[in-house]
């Protein structure tokens, strides 16, 4: 009976790389025109957000996004939510309809037909590298004038899986306090048990999602960066309490 789970499990991931890469492969030449400029980003947004139902729908979750306050689209955030799973991507897009430029490990970028897409849309981060971290600060601060939002999980990677949330890196909450821009916390309830980065593990289900109440940092400064940093992790980690109740 077990040796039938793990044929499901490798199945599964299978198909599930399959719906990645064969929408990239048809929409190739329009998704090349969508990123030949960045003003034309938010066209590129609009593509991975069909990109991202389809795979999500494709390996049978069913989501459910709850909202406790709804981002207006002529206006830019930090989003940030908690970080388990590779369709932790696929849920942020289908939850957040503002245009947002996603800010991720440059390793990712090694990933292929994926990376060529990722590291061209995306502000990609060598953690190890102060220099690199800086250039992040110029890079959202471009994007952020051209009207688009910012998307970190500030977690910087994904912990154990033992662990409920991880501690936040400072970031995501000093970039929000710069540039004057609310935080918007999200709390992703089942990622990791419908499809969790170990290999033989995943299942079809439902998906929750819920976007809180935005954090002002208007009248913020940096000062305010551990606070702002406190704050947010608080209100996600005690969502995922909830939703775990």
């Amino acid at each position: 009976m077990k040796i039938f789970k793990y044929i499901f499990w490798l199945l599964y991931r299978v198909w599930f790389y399959i719906l990645v890469a064969v929408p990239i492969l048809i929409l190739f030449p329009v998704l090349l025109i969508s990123i030949a400029k960045e003003s034309w980003y938010p066209f590129f947004f609009k593509i991975a957000r069909v990109w991202a139902k389809i795979i999500l729908i494709g390996m049978g979750f069913c989501y459910k996004i709850e909202r406790d306050q709804t981002p207006q689209l002529d206006k830019s955030y930090m989003f940030i939510a908690n970080h388990t799973s590779m369709t932790d991507i696929m849920l942020m897009l289908i939850a957040v309809k503002n245009p947002f430029v996603f800010v991720g490990k440059k390793e990712l970028a090694k990933i292929p037909l994926f990376g060529f897409f990722y590291k061209r849309t995306c502000i990609l981060v060598d953690r190890s590298s102060a220099k690199s971290r800086k250039a992040v600060f110029l890079s959202a601060q471009r994007r952020l004038a051209q009207g688009l939002s910012i998307c970190i999980f500030p977690e910087g990677g994904v912990p154990d899986e033992s662990i409920v949330l991880d501690a936040f890196k400072d970031g995501a909450f000093r970039l929000a306090i710069n540039h004057k821009i609310p935080i918007v916390p999200l709390t992703f309830a089942d990622n990791k048990e419908r499809f969790s980065y170990t290999f033989f593990s995943g299942m079809p289900g439902k998906m929750r999602a819920k976007i809180h109440n935005f954090i002002e940092t208007s009248q913020l400064s940096t000062e305010d960066t551990k606070a702002l940093n406190e704050e947010s992790r608080t209100i996600i980690l005690n969502q995922l309490k909830d939703f775990n109740a």
